[in-house]
């Protein structure tokens, strides 16, 4: 469930805040100024030097082979990291990208438009295959290895709303069932106009029960379209979008102690200590689209 914000809270607060004239009559001119100082002080900008590590490559192969599809159509997006300040995110060009599968079959793709967007129209999914991709970009090789598994469907979607501090929310559960004596892991996502959520599950507690993926937004309204996905993934993605989700969960400022580096299973061959960010994965996905009531 999304918090409500501190500073929403907090100016509500303020607002039901009143003070009679007497009080109010009673204030210095000294305290003024004092004040006046504070909110003055609280509006000038820091700059914080940050150090600059040399650009990485970033690698986002998420292959996703929708149910009653083809899944031919598929795409892996190449970029770098860039500073923090950064407006944009540097694409990569002239990279050579392909996936083989077990049967040697190699499938190229290629790089649209100049926008670090590598797309082909001839994947061949087949469940519980095992692929390999491979990327050479600046002369160096990095290669992942991953299998294409099962989701089960999406079978219903309910509805509810409730109220925290005043602020109304809608509740929205995805249903679907977890196959029995089988270790399974769980990606969903719901996705909103003006609001959307990425989360894991795994089925240890609930191993062959009905299980569902759960989603609070006070943003989305009656009418409104929600787009729901569920995609089966392995146990190590799982661990590594886990770890991700948390992280990103902690917030923290500018002067707090930086999460750790999150490594994914693509693994610079020609030069290991120029490691790679993103993740390699292959998964069937189950959507469906909910029209708020």
């Amino acid at each position: 469930m999304k918090s409500p914000s501190i500073i929403h809270s907090l100016n509500k607060i303020i607002n039901k805040a009143t003070f009679s004239s007497h009080i109010s009559k009673k204030i210095s001119p000294l305290l003024m100024l004092l004040f006046s100082l504070f909110l003055i002080s609280c509006e000038e900008v820091v700059d914080v030097d940050l150090d600059t590590a040399p650009p990485r490559l970033v690698i986002e192969a998420s292959i996703k082979w929708e149910k009653s599809t083809s899944g031919n159509v598929q795409q892996i997006h190449l970029t770098t990291t860039a500073p923090y300040y950064a407006d944009e995110v540097p694409p990569v060009h002239n990279a050579t990208v392909y996936i083989t599968d077990e049967e040697g079959n190699q499938f190229d793709f290629i790089e649209e438009d100049n926008t670090g967007f590598y797309t082909t129209d001839s994947f061949i999914p087949v469940m519980s295959t095992t692929y390999n991709l491979t990327v050479v970009h600046d002369g160096e090789t990095y290669m992942a290895k991953e299998t294409l598994l099962p989701v089960s469907d999406l079978t219903y979607v309910t509805q509810n709303s409730g109220d925290v501090f005043s602020e109304e929310y809608i509740e929205i559960k995805a249903y679907f069932n977890d196959p029995a004596d089988e270790e399974n892991y769980y990606m969903y996502t719901f996705d909103a106009e003006k609001d959307n959520t990425i989360d894991v599950i795994e089925d240890r507690l609930v191993n062959g029960n009905e299980v569902f993926a759960f989603f609070v937004s006070e943003d989305i309204q009656s009418g409104e379209d929600v787009d729901i996905s569920l995609s089966g993934i392995s146990k190590q993605y799982y661990n590594y979008m886990y770890t991700l989700l948390a992280q990103a969960n902690e917030g923290g400022g500018p002067f707090e102690t930086q999460p750790a580096t999150v490594r994914g299973n693509i693994i610079n061959t020609t030069n290991p200590d120029n490691f790679a960010f993103g993740y390699f994965r292959l998964s069937e996905t189950d959507k469906y689209t909910y029209t708020i009531e």
